[in-house]
């Protein structure tokens, strides 16, 4: 294996460990914990599953993979703050959207070859990606895996909560 092959890896393991302890973390939690705020006047967790749901749906068409699977979840929980939509799907439903979203993804990123990885996503233009080239598809696994990182440690507060 080379450097390339191998940093491809890595970033691909990285983000199955991001998915692995939050559904960990997800399994610990009951609805009554989910529908509470992390904080006063904060995100709820059933918000926070929503959002990522969302966000992970999103990646399937950002990286050339696919159309996402649940589009109406992107006008709940990525352009609307919590709380701000009266009727949100029911949490049994987004954990089982949450896991088709993110088998659907870690099958697709499994089976892009090392070089796709530094082509270019859908939301870049050819001209801008010539003069950034480092905005690119792992460039959005790493940010996503960040960000489902930041979520994770957010929904963990809640474990303390009863």
């Amino acid at each position: 294996m080379n450097h390339l092959d191998l940093s491809i890896k890595i970033a691909i393991n990285n983000w199955q460990l991001q998915i692995i302890a939050f559904n960990s973390l997800l399994e610990k939690l009951s609805d009554q914990q989910l529908i509470t705020e992390i904080a006063p006047a904060k995100n709820r967790g059933v918000y926070l599953l929503g959002h990522l749901t969302a966000v992970h749906d999103l990646m399937l068409p950002l990286l050339h993979f696919r159309k996402a699977l649940y589009p109406e979840l992107h006008s709940v929980f990525v352009e609307a703050a919590d709380k701000t939509i009266v009727e949100i799907p029911p949490i049994i439903q987004l954990k089982e959207q949450w896991a088709a979203v993110n088998d659907t993804l870690i099958w697709h990123i499994n089976h892009l070859p090392v070089e796709e990885w530094f082509t270019q996503h859908n939301s870049i233009s050819e001209e801008n990606f010539a003069k950034e080239p480092h905005r690119n598809r792992l460039n959005v696994l790493l940010s996503r895996t960040n960000h489902l990182s930041y979520h994770r440690g957010q929904l963990a507060l809640l474990i303390k909560k009863s």
